[in-house]
This record gives structure tokens, C-alpha cells and sequence, in this order.
């Protein structure tokens, strides 16, 4: 059974606090064994990769087959259902048409010294998407990371996807397809990480790896930030649920169930200000389990770490939602405008009844790659600003060196930093002659 919890309780304090610190990451520590698949690739480039993926994925690859033909991907795409690829299409356009609204514009200004200053974007040169892989993979997962990438118009897309036994998800394959992915690679875990920060002989290295993984891919991601950029390290998935009792208790109850059945370690909470609907929706979920595919895994994500917390009020209700920090937050109040504003830290917020979470994994728009473990409290979900570069710059005129160069020639003296301060002094110098 779930934790329930009342803000009425005495001990309410302690036992949210315990629930906001439930370790919910696998704790194996596989940091040893992705070092040394890093360390070889490095090392040995192209036969690395193969070797492991055929102990891996029990694939055998040669250089030449590392990536897709034009024709492989064809022949895959043209196996695809028409509905589904009409609901691939219809995801990707809405999809694109949202994130073209982030694009930033480049600024430009003079101030009062007389100094032109501003920025301008560029997008990276090439990103590298991973895709986990194997039929049980997932199409949108690739649509959220490469879309943005396109719309940034970043040159150089490749994805990496793994195919153990050689099984292929032609709905991935259209998806890379529909977003403009030039290269695909049937690799995948550590050693497809490391090929695309590293590079290897038929694989040319990214700038930029975005995507979702294993413990394994999550590693990998840590030890090649630096030498590449990346998204973010995602944990299991998360739903924090704030309802009222003019909800459907069986519909807020499968948006529980919408996360629980992604992951053993998945959370699902429920805040509600009324004890009898919380435990109407706690009574619908034990309902929907037996029904469910993937009942077990729902079912042990609920059992641990699910949650049921009645609070006074919403007020209250926002301000314990800020303090858990969810990926996912559905507000499923009568006026949810109203308790907007009242939340700061969400991955993604869906207002209303008619808003479930998972329109957000598919097509609503906007991305479903998000902050989790309370990292929204100082992160954001993938955007096109992932993929692009702010670079700064200056102008000075001979009137603006002269009007803020004695500041900067203090400033380098007081640093003892002599050669800036010279390099300022030795225009102003000849400024001066000038006069």
C-alpha cells in the first residue's frame, strides 16, 4: 500500500521528509565497468565497439554495418502501420511547432559610453542522440531529443540506438527520419557513449549527447560531460497529482498508474484537500492494477513509493508540490489558473482534468525529456537551448575605451594582472597623443 499522509498529523513533518529523501536510483555501482568500456574504445576504436556489442546485444556488426543504409531505413519505415505513422506525423508537427517557439534572437545595443554590446546564438555543430533500444524502445523519446535539434538547426544529427538480436523498432527509425537524423547506429549502453563523445574510425565524434539510458548509459553520460556536452542524468520517472474532489477518482488514478508502470522505481503522489477523494482514487488504483500489462511493475511502484498526502487547503497543496519539485505535475483543480502561480519548481505542469500527463509524452508539444529528483528546483526539461550557444560581443569605440578603460586599468592593477592593464593603457595612450 501507498504512504498516506495528513498535514494534520503530529509526526507529518518527519514522514514527508523521509518520502522527499526515499532512495529511489539503482544502487549498483557500475562506474568501474563503464570507465574501462570508455577507456577501450578510446583505445581501440571501431573493434571495440563491435566486440561489445556482440557480448552486449549479441550482435554481430562490421565497420561497414555499424549504421543503417539509406535502404535498411526504407525498408523498415515502409513496415510502419499507417495509423501509426500518421500519429508519428501528427506528434512530430506539434512538436516542431512548439519548440520553434523557444528559438532565441540575437540582441544588439550601444549604451551610454558609446559601446556596442549584445550576443548571438549558434547551434552546436553536431549532437548525438540515444535511443534505448530493442522493440521496447520508444519513438517519442526519439521525436523529443532530435526535434529540438532540428529546430535549432544543428548540421549534424546521429543517433544511437541498440538492436539486441538484431531487433529493430521501425516506428524509432521513422521517427529519426521525420527529424532530420542523417546517421543511425545499432549500438547502444557505454561503448555507444563513448563513440559518439570519442569518436572512432566510421563513427566521426558529436558536441552534444542528449538522450535517456540504463544505469550503464547514465555513467557513461557523467564520465564524457566535459569532453562533451550532455542533457541531463534522468532518474525514474515521476507524478505528483493535486486534486479536488471534483475529479473522476479513475481517472486521476490511471495518471498515477500513466508513471507507476514505466519503472519499479517510478513515484506517483497524490495531494488532495479531501480525505474521502484520496482514498476513492487509492481505491481506483488498486482496482486498475489487475488490469494492466504491466501490473507488476505498477503495482511495486505504487506499493513503495506511492503516496496519498491530504493537506488543509491547496495552498498548502502548492507549497508541499514545490518542496517534492516533480517532473511531472497535473493540477486537476476546479480553477487551476488560479493555483499556477503559486507553483516554481515543476518539470512540466498540465492544468485541468482534460490535461492528463500523458498527452504531454506524445503530443501536446511540449518535451518530455525533464528534470526529476527534485531537480527541477534548479533545472529545466530539454529544449531547442540545448542545442544552441550564446556568444558574447563587443565593440568599442575610441570615445567608449576612453569613458570605461580607466576602470578596467584599476581593475587589472588592483588583480596585479600587469599585461591587461598595459593593454588598455597603451590605447588610451595613443588617445591621449590624439588630443
Amino acid at each position: 500500500m501507498p504512504v498516506f499522509l495528513s498535514t494534520t498529523e503530529a509526526d507529518f513533518e518527519a514522514r514527508f521528509a523521509a518520502l522527499l529523501s526515499m532512495k529511489r536510483e539503482e544502487s549498483a555501482d557500475v562506474d568501474d565497468t563503464v570507465r574501462a568500456i570508455i577507456d577501450d574504445v578510446r583505445a581501440r576504436g571501431d573493434a571495440a565497439v563491435i566486440e561489445l556489442t556482440a557480448k552486449f546485444d549479441r550482435l554481430e556488426l562490421t565497420p561497414e554495418t555499424l549504421a543503417f543504409s539509406d535502404d535498411e531505413i526504407e525498408a523498415e519505415c515502409a513496415r510502419v502501420p499507417p495509423e501509426e505513422r500518421q500519429a508519428l506525423e501528427i506528434a512530430a508537427d506539434r512538436i516542431r511547432s512548439y519548440h520553434a517557439h523557444q528559438f532565441p534572437e540575437d540582441e544588439q545595443w550601444s549604451d551610454a559610453a558609446g559601446a556596442t554590446l549584445g550576443w548571438r546564438w549558434t547551434p552546436v555543430a553536431a549532437a548525438g542522440l540515444y535511443v534505448p533500444g530493442g522493440l521496447a524502445s520508444y519513438p517519442s523519446s526519439m521525436l523529443m531529443n532530435a526535434v529540438p535539434a532540428q529546430v535549432a538547426g544543428v548540421p549534424r544529427l546521429a543517433m544511437c540506438a541498440p538492436t539486441p538480436d538484431g531487433q529493430v523498432n521501425p516506428l524509432v527509425l521513422l521517427a529519426a527520419k521525420l527529424s532530420g537524423v542523417g546517421e543511425v547506429y545499432r549500438i547502444g549502453g557505454a561503448q555507444a557513449i563513448a563513440a559518439m563523445a570519442y569518436g572512432t574510425e566510421s563513427i566521426p565524434g558529436v558536441d552534444k549527447i542528449t538522450g535517456p539510458g540504463n544505469a550503464f548509459v547514465a555513467a557513461a553520460k557523467r564520465r564524457v560531460f566535459g569532453r562533451v556536452g550532455i542533457d541531463m542524468i534522468a532518474g525514474p520517472s515521476e507524478i505528483l497529482v493535486i486534486a479536488d474532489k471534483h475529479n473522476e477518482p479513475d481517472w486521476v488514478a490511471l495518471d498515477l498508474l500513466s508513471q507507476a508502470e514505466h519503472d519499479e522505481s517510478a513515484q506517483s503522489i497524490l495531494i488532495t484537500d479531501d480525505a474521502a477523494f484520496g482514498q476513492a482514487v487509492a481505491d481506483a488504483v488498486e482496482a486498475r492494477l489487475p488490469t494492466l500489462a504491466r501490473r507488476a511493475i505498477a503495482g511495486a511502484s505504487w506499493r513503495d513509493f506511492g503516496a496519498v498526502i491530504v493537506v488543509r487547503d491547496l495552498a498548502e497543496a502548492a507549497a508541499l508540490s514545490d518542496r517534492v519539485a516533480p517532473e511531472h505535475l497535473e493540477i486537476c483543480t476546479e480553477d487551476p489558473e488560479a493555483l499556477l502561480p503559486e507553483i516554481t519548481h515543476a518539470g512540466a505542469i498540465f492544468l485541468g482534468q482534460w490535461t492528463p500527463e500523458a498527452i504531454g509524452d506524445y503530443v501536446g508539444g511540449p518535451n518530455h525529456v525533464l528534470p526529476t529528483a527534485r531537480s527541477a528546483r534548479f533545472s529545466s526539461g530539454l529544449s531547442v537551448l540545448d542545442f544552441v550557444k550564446r556568444t558574447t560581443v563587443a565593440q568599442m569605440t575610441p570615445q567608449a575605451l576612453r569613458a570605461i578603460g580607466p576602470a578596467a586599468e584599476t581593475l587589472a592593477q588592483s588583480e596585479s594582472l600587469q599585461a591587461h592593464g598595459l593593454s588598455v593603457r597603451a590605447r588610451l595612450d595613443r588617445l591621449n597623443e590624439g588630443v
